[in-house]
């Protein structure tokens, strides 16, 4: 059996779309765990960026954003300043805002404690880019989670649809495919899959096979963390 430090972290990393901050939320549900999604942390300094006439290439003035926001996520709504900015920071738009302004390591050096405030007890599940890697290096269990381009453009298209919104396929696959180019290529946290990560391809899988992969593999090493944190 692993020993465990306090506050364990299940750290979920993986391209756009791959469906990160569903399955996370899942399995934090599971445990009982806190949850960070920390890709709506770099939409809301898309946002508040966009709101200030700041331009997403300006390292600088982002890093002094990133002081200003108070940032609070309540029953999986995100709040900026005080005010309800889901609708806002969830449209294809904030996507692409985020993942420029994800590209300065100014920006992921502003918002590290930022994240890190989000580990307390019994645990916490976060996905992101490089929160295994970076933020809790530590994590009890990384997951690399994937699937293929087109089932991932598939989704947040069908995800599109379903929210009433206007979408295009191959507008949402050309997108992902140069999200994937530059988060890879990026200087700062890259997108890979870190050598201790467990791979969970989801491109033949839905989001509960996923979620009990991990809360599986979870289990497996960690029982007795589990069965005590859930008994007090």
């Amino acid at each position: 059996m692993t020993e465990l430090p306090l506050w364990p972290v299940i750290a979920i990393d993986g391209p756009s779309a791959s469906g990160k901050g569903s399955v996370a939320e899942r399995v934090a549900a599971v445990f009982g765990f806190h949850y960070l999604d920390s890709g709506a942390l770099y939409r809301l300094l898309a946002y508040a960026a966009h709101t200030q006439s700041v331009s997403w290439s300006d390292a600088a003035k982002l890093a002094d954003i990133v002081s200003a926001m108070d940032i609070k996520f309540e029953g999986g709504e995100a709040f900026l300043n005080g005010v309800h900015v889901s609708p806002h920071i969830r449209t294809e738009h904030m996507g692409k805002g985020a993942s420029e302004v994800a590209v300065h390591p100014e920006v992921r050096t502003a918002l590290l404690q930022t994240q890190r405030n989000f580990r307390k007890m019994p645990g916490l599940v976060g996905d992101g880019r490089d929160i295994g890697s970076v933020i809790f290096p530590d994590a009890a269990l990384k997951v690399f989670l994937t699937a293929g381009v087109e089932t991932r453009a598939q989704r947040r298209y069908d995800q599109l649809i379903q929210r009433g919104d206007t979408a295009d396929y191959d507008t949402i696959l050309e997108d992902l495919r140069q999200r994937d180019l530059r988060d890879t290529q990026r200087a700062s946290a890259p997108l890979k899959q870190l050598p201790d990560a467990m791979l969970v391809d989801t491109t033949k899988m839905n989001i509960a096979q996923a979620v009990d992969m991990i809360v599986d593999a979870f289990k497996k090493d960690h029982g007795n963390y589990i069965k005590n944190a859930l008994s007090h």
